[in-house]
């Protein structure tokens, strides 16, 4: 196995986004690239994460499936200069992840592969009732906004806007936003439609995600959110289960 890939820090900030809710789990590597499907420990939330063998310069290996300690493997590519290229391959006793940075020096890391027993976790089938592409820093300042207030959030919309709600005993938070060419891209509505979520889970979901990226969110009333985004040509997809209210 040999995975070669020009820009160290793509790959880092993709382990970023999946570690923030995972702490160990299978990378399985097919032909066609590297995905890996995982529920947090608390099966609160999922992540369903692809990076096609085309974001590689060099993608030669066989079917694996690499059990990994996420928070160590992302410790490691944290010391990745900016102009690093990053290698990745196997040692003879397929017991570790060789991770190498090539830059102006070659520094070379091993990571302990680990036995993981995993079932297969099937993707949520939800028939949702919105999708909305909207500006990722904007969301990122709304659950800054919301923490101010509480530690929950609803997020919700009508055919007319996107809303942000909260309340506690410190008081309200309310945001809309209308569609426009900056901030809410895309709106499709079916159905009015809104569901609260626990703040932290939502504010580490978005954590990777550069301000000026696109996120897709996919809403229906009492029903898990998916929130979708791009790492270059990686494709991150998180699932997380509503609070039903009373």
């Amino acid at each position: 196995m040999e995975l070669i890939l020009k820009n160290a820090s793509n790959f880092k900030k993709c382990i970023e986004a999946i570690s923030v809710l995972i702490d160990e789990a299978e990378l399985v590597i097919k032909e066609n690239g590297l995905e890996l499907k995982a529920t947090d420990p608390s099966q609160i939330s999922m992540i369903d994460f692809f990076m096609p063998a085309e974001a590689f310069s060099k993608f030669d290996s066989t079917e694996l499936r690499l059990g990994l300690d996420l928070d160590y493997l992302n410790q490691v590519l944290s010391r990745a200069q900016a102009s690093d290229e990053l290698s990745l391959s196997l040692d003879e006793k397929k017991t570790f992840l060789c991770v190498s940075f090539n830059g102006k020096a070659t520094r070379a890391f091993k990571v302990p592969l680990i036995d993981i027993s995993t079932s297969e976790v099937p993707t949520p089938r939800i028939d949702f009732d919105a999708e909305i592409e909207i500006n990722a820093g904007f969301l990122q300042n709304a659950l800054k906004d919301t923490a101010l207030i509480s530690t929950h959030i609803t997020i919700g919309c009508d055919e007319e806007k996107f809303y942000i709600k909260a309340n506690s005993s410190k008081g309200n938070l309310n945001e809309e936003l209308k569609q426009d060419k900056e901030l809410l891209t895309q709106m499709r509505v079916k159905n009015e439609c809104k569901s609260m979520f626990p703040l932290d889970y939502l504010t580490d979901i978005l954590k990777a995600a550069s301000s000026m990226d696109v996120v897709t969110i996919f809403l229906k009333s009492n029903a898990p959110i998916k929130v979708m985004y791009e790492i270059d040509k990686a494709k991150i997809m998180y699932y997380l289960a509503p609070r039903i209210e009373n």
